[in-house]
């Protein structure tokens, strides 16, 4: 079969799964913006293509780690914090205005399903763009943080580095003991992304309210996970547990392999292109 026949084949299959299915609960990963210039996590086997993230209880007892993840963010940021929505995102938001929609639950941190169009969304890790203290929950813009970040350090703001998932950067060899990492200016706490890291708890209402979703959707569309990271597989393990249909759209191997009704393995906004065409 050539590839126009596989692309058409394809089409036809997710375009009739979202057809029968008029309430979908869409969960999203980082195979999604890869298009927008932000690496994923994991190769095709589903295996980790860097060290994996830093986790929460490292990021809180160890300076060290703090000084290399914002040294890293710095250099991250400036080209992470202008990525641009993609023809995947697009795709989702034409889904949306159809109607189609139940939920939309992103595993990313990018906000660029909002900046996209999209209007119902749960950030399930929350957002890379705001930065909050851990202590008094004083909150600022990412944008901000990062000019205190470069005033404080502007031996490093001349260094470039390959970009790695989530504003992060591939920085290694350097010595990060003298990186100035600015406190709370509200009570000199400590200042984390606001994010769920790896070992720290996904928020509660946020669970709720994705639970809500598959509940009262008729089907489950996974587009670009691998669902390796627990907190979005649960819901989609759930959902086919309830007896939902489930397709995903990923390249590679995905964790709910064994429990989808249809698996598309292609790129995300090849599979999603026929909801921007009709």
């Amino acid at each position: 079969m050539n590839a126009q026949a596989q692309g058409t084949l394809l089409d036809t299959r997710l375009r009739a799964f979202v057809d029968a299915h008029p309430r979908l609960f869409v969960l999203t990963g980082a195979g999604i913006s890869t298009d927008s210039g932000i690496p994923d996590y994991r190769d095709r086997a589903g295996q980790w293509k860097r060290t994996p993230p830093v986790t929460y209880q490292a990021f809180m007892h160890e300076l060290a780690t703090r000084q290399r993840y914002w040294a890293r963010s710095l250099l991250g940021w400036r080209r992470f914090g202008r990525a641009e929505p993609n023809a995947t995102h697009r795709a989702l938001v034409a889904l949306e205005q159809r109607g189609q929609m139940e939920l939309l639950v992103t595993q990313n941190v990018d906000r660029l399903h909002q900046r996209a169009g999209s209007q119902r969304v749960v950030d399930l890790h929350g957002r890379l763009d705001e930065v909050r203290c851990m202590t008094c929950d004083w909150r600022q813009g990412r944008h901000d943080f990062q000019r205190e970040l470069m005033a404080r350090n502007a031996a490093w703001t001349h260094l470039d580095a390959a970009d790695a998932p989530d504003g992060d950067a591939d920085l290694d060899g350097h010595d990060f003991s003298r990186f100035d990492v600015p406190p709370c200016p509200a009570c000199g706490g400590i200042a984390k992304p606001d994010v769920v890291f790896f070992g720290e708890n996904v928020p509660r209402e946020r669970v709720e309210a994705a639970t809500r979703a598959w509940s009262d959707a008729d089907a489950v569309l996974v587009v670009g996970s691998s669902l390796m990271v627990f907190s979005g597989y649960r819901f989609v393990a759930a959902a086919a547990k309830a007896g939902k249909p489930v397709a995903t759209v990923n390249l590679g191997v995905t964790r709910a392999d064994p429990l989808v009704t249809l698996k598309i393995d292609a790129p995300c906004a090849e599979a999603m292109a026929f909801l921007l065409e009709d």
